[in-house]
């Protein structure tokens, strides 16, 4: 399974942003598998994802979903500089260096932070989500289409951030420890 890396952008810290691909049995190419490509926005601070996407075509359209959908939550809305001050770390891949995926991360206040070439541990925290997801959720299934791939990963989201507990935060869930950020925050 090939895979691509991508972003981490910044709130209580950098968020972290990666892509990977699976198969699923219908589509085009041999034995009729087709892929589809997952994109995720993960905080870097607190791991929890905030925004993934899975997409037939993996361009810097889809790459853009999960920094969306992130926005929208945990900015409370959607619009120029409302970001103001996050980064986003993420590889050389041409989804992230699109004219079209950087002229709105600008946009939104979202400061470009590529990684160094080659050093995938510059994104540690996305690509440690990565690898979870793909050994707890993506090697475990074959999946039959694209709809039942999100179903299946969505519901791995849901269980990561809620129920998964991390040794760097004490144990604690992903959502716990933006709950306990927040409170201190406050």
């Amino acid at each position: 399974m090939p895979v691509g890396t991508g972003p981490t952008a910044a709130g209580s810290g950098p968020r972290g942003r990666t892509s990977s691909e699976a198969r699923t049995r219908r589509g085009s190419g041999p034995k009729r598998k087709g892929w589809c490509w997952l994109f995720a926005a993960v905080d870097h601070c607190t791991s929890d994802v905030v925004g993934w996407h899975v997409a037939k075509k993996g361009d810097r359209w889809a790459a853009l979903e999960p920094v969306r959908q992130g926005v929208r939550t945990h900015m409370g809305g959607f619009g120029k500089a409302i970001a103001l001050g996050l980064g986003l770390r993420h590889d050389w891949g041409s989804q992230y260096r699109a004219r079209q995926f950087q002229a709105e991360i600008r946009w939104l206040g979202i400061r470009s932070t590529p990684a160094y070439v080659g050093e995938p541990e510059c994104n540690g925290i996305a690509e440690r989500f990565i690898r979870t997801l793909k050994e707890e959720c993506i090697y475990l299934h074959d999946f039959e289409t694209l709809e039942e791939a999100r179903a299946v990963i969505g519901a791995f989201v849901e269980r990561y951030n809620n129920g998964w507990l991390l040794q760097r935060h004490g144990y604690m869930t992903p959502a716990r420890a933006r709950e306990k950020l927040s409170r201190r925050a406050a």
